[in-house]
């Protein structure tokens, strides 16, 4: 069985957008470690200038899946926290919860 390929959208804060990339320029190695033992494969960020971000994975299951999986883990956890100030989110909310899930409506092979 194929790959499941998810897109998301999330929006990252327009005056933190040169602080959030230097962050990611440094993932922690436990947390890429986590990412793929939950099945996370191809995992890539994209962002536009005023911070609208786009992610884009594949996953042998669904989004929720590989989100409960990650969640599960002690290092995601810390990882949401301190990410969180980044996102534009309601209060209290962890941006791995507010992924929301865009259709794939085309792909090529």
């Amino acid at each position: 069985m194929p790959n499941k390929r998810v897109g998301f959208v999330l929006k990252v804060k327009s005056e933190l957008l040169e602080q959030y990339k230097a962050r990611h320029q440094n993932v922690w190695p436990e947390m890429r470690a986590a990412l793929r033992e939950a099945g996370w494969h191809n995992y890539t960020l994209f962002m536009r200038a005023d911070g609208l971000l786009f992610g884009y994975f594949e996953t042998p299951e669904s989004l929720e899946a590989a989100r409960a999986k990650m969640a599960a883990t002690e290092v995601n956890a810390r990882w949401q926290a301190q990410m969180a100030p980044f996102f534009e989110l309601p209060e209290g909310a962890r941006p791995d919860e507010m992924m929301l899930e865009l259709e794939e409506v085309f792909h090529l092979d």
